[in-house]
């Protein structure tokens, strides 16, 4: 037993002990899964729903309205070149997180 003691020692496994790890220091997450999931609509709407080109403001409008839309895009009932591609990608839930973090920015901003 004692031959192998310095092998237990030396492994960890030893009559020492230490105390808990140390837990990594952990950001908290601060963003929505809904902001999250806008980002991929910030390219073309704006980080905030205002677009500054041709595209579409989404800014000021309804969580309804812009779920109506996306469920419309992606059933195809709306006509589009690029929103049925994205809105495609998206599940039922998804689609209302992104609804709800557009629909709702104008309430928080005031």
């Amino acid at each position: 037993m004692l031959a192998a003691a310095p092998l237990l020692l030396a492994s960890g496994n030893g009559f020492a002990t230490t105390g808990p790890a140390a837990k990594p220091a952990v950001k908290p997450v601060t963003e929505s899964r809904g902001e999250i999931l806008s980002l991929s609509c910030a390219g073309c709407h704006g980080t905030d729903g205002n677009s500054s080109s041709v595209i579409p403001s989404i800014y000021g409008k309804s969580p309804e309205y812009i779920e109506t839309a996306l469920i419309d895009f992606k059933n195809g009932s709306r006509t589009s070149t690029v929103m049925g591609r994205h809105a495609k990608g998206y599940t039922g839930e998804e689609i209302h997180l992104i609804a709800e973090y557009f629909g709702n920015l104008s309430k928080k901003n005031h």
